[in-house]
């Protein structure tokens, strides 16, 4: 049986029929006829003014399914996100139809109203968009402040699509295009796993357990920071390393030799620019994670680097947390420090072994059951995989719960004597 609107389109009905439709009085679907009156507003010149009037205050609830809906037609969502129809309750419904083109939005966001710039600030698409967030920075009923803010979140963003260089060395030759789309497809099917409670959290900013300070102090005690440290000393006493005059007086070529050997071990000596870099990454990382909202930390959290893990695997909310676990480029050393951390939330030492690739690593198990954050019924769990020298160990560490000791204790006991009796 044929649509209405394709008979309309057709000519196939009666000059009265159009006039119904131009109402919005025929019986057929809201979506079907919301798509009819667009047409009649689009391209009939007798019906069109009532079809448009008709579409101006159409109900409500109906109007927004098919601005949200991604199968509405292109010629609808055109219709309904031009400036001239744009009805602001189907404002934000618009602007999450992945349907609705970017182009468009790029348009609203460079000449909305303040209105529309409120409705885009709270969008969650608008927000993960760099492009959009650049012409949002531009519109003249921005202000300063916020055309700053989305500015600098337009630029973070976009450093953080842009390759890694830590991913671009670890993932095969050949495999980017693939990997990136996978890890897309990922963080869209965490998004949509954990919806719920993405709404709860809404803007929520970020907080490191155990505060910023203990970042910058970890930052601080880098290795290669204090190996750079160390040396200084030797490079700011070069007058040890000088000649006596009367070594110079006596012997010309040696005095020569011996103040070229001492400009070489000044010119060795100085700091390797690597420690200050690994801090200036840091500082830059923070920087980043602390201008994105929960959305923008999830998706860092997934694609990210090491330095960054390392930051959000402390973030303060759970699900930006748990979304370190899910990047594919994390190494088992990483989870097996993320294991024995006490300034991790409980949620993620939990949902550690729970991954296959983690729970078979015996590192990441015996870091687990040492750490005393670790919930103690997972610790319980987990202890019957531990080896005996470790059980020696955990027996005697008074920082796990008493239980752990005695438990220990007797299970290193048990093995101990088994050992015995077998030889």
């Amino acid at each position: 049986m044929r649509r209405m609107i394709d008979m309309i389109r057709s000519s196939a009905v009666s000059a009265t029929v159009v006039q119904a439709a131009a109402r919005g009085a025929l019986a057929v679907p809201a979506a079907e006829m919301m798509e009819i009156l667009v047409y009649l507003a689009n391209h009939n010149k007798i019906f069109g003014q009532q079809a448009r009037m008709t579409l101006a205050g159409w109900e409500e609830k109906s109007s927004v399914a098919v601005a949200a809906n991604p199968q509405t037609p292109t010629e609808v969502l055109d219709y309904l996100v031009a400036p001239e129809n744009l009805r602001p309750p189907l404002l934000p419904a618009l602007l999450e139809n992945t349907a609705v083109p970017e182009s468009k939005l790029v348009e609203m966001a460079e000449k909305g109203s303040r209105e529309i710039v409120d409705a885009m600030r709270r969008s969650s698409r608008v927000q993960q968009s760099p492009v959009i967030l650049q012409a949002l920075s531009l519109n003249p009923n921005s202000t300063d402040r916020e055309a700053k803010q989305e500015q600098e979140k337009a630029e973070v963003i976009a450093a953080i699509e842009s390759p890694v260089q830590e991913d671009s060395l670890s993932s095969p030759e050949g495999s980017e295009g693939s990997g990136a789309a996978e890890n897309d497809a990922a963080i869209a099917a965490f998004m949509a796993e954990h919806s719920n409670e993405l709404t709860l959290e809404g803007e929520k900013p970020f907080q490191a357990i155990g505060g910023f300070y203990e970042l910058e102090l970890n930052s601080a005690h880098d290795p290669a920071a204090e190996v750079a440290t160390a040396e200084v000393p030797v490079a700011e006493a070069p007058s040890d390393l000088e000649p006596a005059p009367e070594a110079a007086s006596t012997s010309p070529v040696a005095a020569t030799t011996a103040t070229t050997g001492a400009a070489a071990v000044r010119k060795a000596h100085v700091p390797p620019k690597k420690a200050k870099s690994a801090e200036e990454a840091r500082g830059s990382a923070l920087q980043k994670i602390s201008k994105l909202d929960v959305k923008g930390r999830i998706q860092l959290a997934m694609k990210g680097n090491k330095e960054e893990r390392s930051i959000l695997i402390r973030d303060g909310t759970k699900l930006v947390a748990l979304a370190v676990l899910e990047n594919g480029k994390i190494s088992d050393g990483e989870v097996e420090k993320f294991a024995s951390q006490k300034n991790v939330l409980e949620a993620v030492l939990r949902q550690i072994p729970m991954k296959r690739r983690f729970a078979k690593n015996y590192n990441v198990v015996r870091n687990l059951v040492a750490n005393p954050r670790t919930p103690l019924d997972l610790s319980l769990g987990l202890m019957k995989n531990i080896l005996a020298q470790d059980l020696k160990n955990l027996a005697s560490n008074k920082e796990v719960p008493d239980t752990i000791r005695k438990l220990a204790l007797k299970m290193f006991k048990a093995k101990t004597d088994t050992t015995n009796r077998s030889h």
